[in-house]
């Protein structure tokens, strides 16, 4: 009796060993700003984010002139500033010099670096206004582009069209976040004026929502780091780890065999 009370308490020993062993990983939480109460608690301002994106050093512009005049509005669209987009081919756009400038037909250099869209549209508009009659001006960027990489589905780099985009955005561009990825330390790296800068951001909180760092600017990479239990997964010392659970598990149904 005595026998069979040890034995069946080395069975219960074991049993919880193996299952220790395989669920020793940590909870995570995986739920996007999983702190939201109150759909009122927190407004994030959308139109402020989007002005402070500013023309920088190496930019490549859309500019279009539509004026009164044919022969202004051949002479401001000849687009005879032509760019490579890195891929052998040539594309349309001005690209703005390591000081600020453009060469714009007409008008030769115009400095808009430091500028935002809308700045850059007033001024240009200001400066055309001398040589033809009310012209109206169109200004985007042509290679506002944010760089996603680490545990995501879908690493990259994305052009962004309409020269806007957020966090949450650019995390969908790549495929969302894997299982893995840290979702409270993302790592924003930004250049500022010639310095890189890096920034921790957390969207399982709701407060990221109000971080001026939300809206990404042109040549932002975002990092998502991986946690613990990948490591883990992927750890040489570890990969072991399941076999000896399920040997566990053998052993214990080996000794109750013998023991009848």
């Amino acid at each position: 009796m005595q026998s069979k009370t040890t034995t069946r308490q080395f069975q219960f020993l074991l049993l919880g060993l193996a299952l220790l062993i395989t669920s020793c990983s940590s909870k995570r939480n995986l739920v996007y700003l999983s702190d939201f109460q109150n759909q009122d608690s927190l407004l994030s301002n959308r139109t402020v984010n989007a002005l402070e994106t500013r023309i920088i050093p190496n930019d490549i512009l859309s500019i279009s002139v539509n004026t009164m005049s044919v022969e202004s509005n051949n002479l401001f669209n000849s687009n005879s500033n032509i760019q490579g987009n890195g891929q052998g081919q040539v594309q349309p756009g001005y690209r703005v010099d390591k000081n600020g400038y453009i060469n714009f037909p007409g008008i030769k250099e115009i400095k808009l670096g430091g500028l935002t869209l809308y700045e850059a549209k007033t001024k240009l508009t200001n400066a055309l206004a001398e040589l033809t009659k009310d012209p109206n001006v169109s200004i985007g960027f042509m290679n506002f582009r944010v760089t996603v990489i680490g545990e995501v589905n879908k690493p990259g780099t994305f052009n962004v069209v309409n020269n806007e985009i957020n966090l949450l955005e650019a995390l969908g561009m790549a495929g969302d976040m894997t299982a893995y990825g840290k979702r409270d330390n993302i790592l924003l790296i930004r250049q500022v004026d010639g310095v890189r800068k890096i920034t921790r951001l957390n969207i399982n909180s709701v407060q990221v929502l109000s971080s001026p760092y939300y809206y990404l600017m042109q040549n932002d990479v975002i990092y998502v780091e991986p946690d613990k239990s990948k490591e883990q997964t992927i750890n040489q010392n570890n990969r072991f780890i399941p076999i000896i659970a399920a040997s566990f598990s053998v052993l214990a149904v080996l000794v109750s065999v013998l023991v009848k």
